[in-house]
């Protein structure tokens, strides 16, 4: 027996040992990598989905178009698929590691097949308050005087309110314009809008992928409270060249894009320009002739791959408004330049197939400035913000299918608040009593990870470690109660004045009950530590970025959501309800009745407070099929407390609206026509009136309400557009390809306030005539533009 005992545990060990490659290989993971790509153009496609059936495992492609998947070995039905593109699927047997790039025709080329817009990925990823808009999708849309805008595009989605009438500023979640972070190929982007805010700095020629973060937002994004708007340029074709553009009543553009070599490399080059400037000046004499607005813009980016694993990216924006005026004495003029101008370079190096790495350094500047000429004297007021910006970022796909991010960012910064001189006769009159000009650093480090935990359960979790230091050179006042200078610090150039920093917590989680619905949350920290001031009751460019500092602390917010998805008809209609909470503190706002006479620094005349936002928003989209479109509509309340501010009370927000309202529709009845509508209805916003009237001395005093305590009237709008396309009787591909855009904004002629003013007539021995006026500024306007692509 004993004998047979260990006969049996050498056959034992003999099976095993024949059988050990076996289980290992069948144990054995491979991975599946590559990019995702237009088929036409050769441009990666930012959030395609990769989906293994059999496994029921899903991964999505990164800002560059990397996927990177695991499985063990075997083979697999692989379904590609993108919005707007045709559903790619391919049958690949994975016995070791493959590389696989997946081409993607667009919709356009193949229109008979089904088109596969985003599947249930508004179920099953973490997102929480993510939208990607299709640029394509944004140029059907209405719009005011030809310019397709995709500011005014994200304005009608749930949860975005936007800041005017025409305005291309926003507001998220009750956070204020300064708490939404813009990006442009990484680069900051700190004002967004041409002529005073009524057009968006961006050309949607020249872009990608539009994406909004307005909960939840990940580990990877920070120094901001409310949003991201992450914009993404084109690469350029990388196989053949081609040209777009448009002629539209006021402005006009053009995009050239091509190769640098084929499949190796693209360009891409786009430009815009106002030309009211130049139509009208034939027909204004005199010293008017002189006096006019414009702006230009200009995208530029170029990509190559080096290697199979490097490839470099170098893209860049120039923009300029420039407003001019010419008193017919020729006594006084005035002249307004502002822009924003970045650099963008980035390395992407691919360390294997699972390790993604991208590198990117970033310019960015941005200047305001007025100068006015009144016979012999001058005045200046000037501000803006530089930055120098480094960051490198790691994405690593594990076998087990987790998906880790990490990385590292600093940002040296300058900022030039409001800056006054003037001079008489060539002597100077005025110089700030500081140089005013503020030096700090910024850093960040962050690590993330995506993965599933069970079939039912997937998280996003992540923590963000943020810094931010004051330096010199500085010279730091100490005034009196009569403003009167009595002491000060100077600091020495690089010397550190003050620093703030702290852990930023992210999570999000999704709870799935079938392939039609889930249920997400997410919680967030968030710290910001550069803020945009807004002076209400001055005309002067006084919006100016100011950095944390000895005086003013970085803002600070928690933010929680929780949301239930559902898809209908076979994921062709998403809808979501969110209910979201945010409490802020350290908010920044001016004192009441400040205006910017004085020389001192500005920042003596800040006062601080709390915030609060809460709500809920209702979303219904229809991604796919001949009509498409939606409908959001968001119930909130925003207030702010400032122990300064309305005598300690809290009271409403300028942008609290309690309702919001936006439907969207567009209907291609064929390939020559494309109907377009959107519908707005939005509270009025709050604003603060005189409450009551009285003489002094036979002078009229206006005693006002408490903060924001009256509403204008509610804002609501319609617009209508048609997309004509000709058609040739035969298809064939046209070298030459035009479309002409008719819109119609304000269809009805709706009299919505642009502000609210009081008018007084009369003495005290005749009496005093009271009335509230409100101004409007857009009735009707039609509109329309030829595009082309050649």
């Amino acid at each position: 027996m004993q004998r047979i005992t260990r006969a049996n545990k050498h056959i034992l060990l003999f099976l095993l040992f024949i059988a050990l490659p076996a289980l290992a290989f069948a144990q054995k993971k491979v991975t599946l990598s590559g990019y995702v790509k237009d088929a036409e153009t050769g441009e990666t496609l930012i959030g395609a989905t990769i989906h293994i059936k059999e496994l029921s495992q899903t991964s999505t492609t990164n800002a560059y178009g990397f996927y990177s998947i695991s499985a063990p070995a075997s083979n697999y039905t692989v379904i590609f698929a993108y919005g707007g593109y045709i559903t790619r699927v391919d049958t690949l047997a994975l016995v070791t590691d493959m590389q696989y790039d997946a081409q993607m025709n667009n919709q356009v080329q193949l229109a008979e097949v089904e088109v596969y817009a985003r599947g249930n990925d508004n179920v099953k990823n973490t997102e929480m308050g993510t939208v990607s808009l299709s640029v394509d999708k944004i140029k059907n849309l209405p719009v005011i005087l030809g310019e397709s805008d995709i500011l005014k595009a994200i304005q009608l989605l749930p949860g975005v309110m936007a800041a005017g009438e025409a305005n291309s500023g926003f507001y998220v979640r009750g956070g204020g314009p300064d708490q939404n972070l813009v990006l442009l190929d990484d680069a900051v982007v700190y004002n967004t809008g041409h002529l005073f805010g009524f057009f968006s700095v961006f050309n949607s020629d020249a872009l990608k992928n539009v994406t909004l973060i307005k909960g939840g937002m990940p580990a990877n994004y920070g120094g901001r409270l409310s949003s991201v708007v992450d914009v993404s340029m084109k690469d350029g074709n990388m196989k053949e060249y081609h040209a777009e553009g448009g002629i539209g009543l006021i402005a006009s553009r053009l995009t050239l894009e091509g190769p640098i070599k084929k499949d190796k490399g693209s360009f891409m080059l786009s430009g815009r320009r106002t030309y009211l400037d130049v139509v009208l000046k034939p027909f204004v004499k005199g010293a008017l002739s002189n006096s006019g607005y414009f702006f230009y813009d200009a995208n530029l980016k170029a990509n190559y791959n080096i290697t199979d694993k490097d490839r470099i990216y170098l893209s860049g924006y120039l923009g300029l408004d420039k407003f001019r005026f010419q008193g017919e004495s020729g006594n006084f003029s005035a002249e307004i330049p502002w822009g924003n101008n970045t650099a963008t370079l980035r390395w992407n190096h691919l360390f294997s197939n699972k390790i993604f790495t991208n590198t990117t350094v970033v310019y960015n500047d941005y200047d305001f400035a007025s100068s006015f000429k009144a016979q012999q004297a001058t005045f200046k007021l000037s501000s803006g913000v530089r930055d120098w910006n480094i960051k490198s970022d790691l994405d690593y796909y594990t076998t087990f299918n987790h998906h880790i991010k990490a990385g590292v960012n600093y940002t040296y910064h300058k900022f030039i608040p409001n800056q006054i001189s003037g001079s008489l006769n060539d002597s100077v009159e005025l110089n700030p009593d500081n140089a005013l000009i503020k030096y700090a650093h910024e850093a960040g480090a962050y690590i993330m990870d995506d993965f599933d935990v069970n079939k039912w359960l997937r998280i996003n979790a992540g923590v963000r470690y943020s810094w931010f230091g004051q330096i010199g050179p500085y010279t730091d006042y100490v005034y009196d109660y009569r403003n009167q200078r009595i002491d000060s610090t100077i600091y020495g150039s690089g010397q550190l004045i003050q620093n703030y920093g702290g852990l930023e917590p992210r999570v999000n989680a999704r709870i799935q009950f079938n392939d039609a619905s889930s249920v997400k949350a997410s919680v967030a920290k968030s710290y910001q530590y550069i803020h945009l001031l807004s002076n209400n009751g001055s005309t002067l460019p006084t919006d100016i970025w100011v950095p944390s500092t000895l005086r003013v602390r970085p803002q600070q917010a928690w933010q929680y959501s929780l949301g239930y998805f559902r898809n209908f008809l076979d994921d062709k209609v998403e809808a979501s309800v969110e209910v979201y909470y945010k409490d802020m503190k350290n908010q920044v706002e001016y004192r009441q009745g400040y205006l910017p006479s004085s020389l001192t620094d500005p920042e003596l005349d800040y006062v601080y407070g709390t915030g609060e936002a809460y709500g809920s928003e209702f979303f219904i989209n229809k991604t796919r099929g001949k009509f498409t479109g939606w409908i959001g509509y968001t119930l909130a309340w925003t207030t702010r407390q400032f122990p300064d501010l309305n005598g300690g009370k809290r009271y409403p927000a300028k942008y609290d609206r309690r309702h919001d309202l936006s439907l969207v529709g567009s209907y291609e009845l064929s390939k020559k026509w494309v109907f377009s509508g959107v519908f707005i209805y939005a509270t009025g916003n709050a604003i603060t009136l005189p409450s009551n009237l009285y003489f002094i001395e036979s002078s009229l005093v206006q005693q006002f309400s408490e903060l924001n305590a009256y509403r204008v009237f509610a804002y609501h709008r319609l617009d209508l557009s048609v997309i004509y396309k000709p058609q040739r009787k035969k298809p064939k591909k046209r070298k030459w390809e035009g479309s002409w855009a008719f819109s119609i904004y304000n269809v009805y002629s709706r009299q919505n306030p642009y502000f609210i003013y009081l008018d007084t007539e009369g003495d005290v021995n005749t009496g005093i005539d009271v009335k509230v006026k409100q101004v409007s500024i857009f009735p009707i306007i039609p509109s329309i533009t030829y595009n082309f692509k050649f």
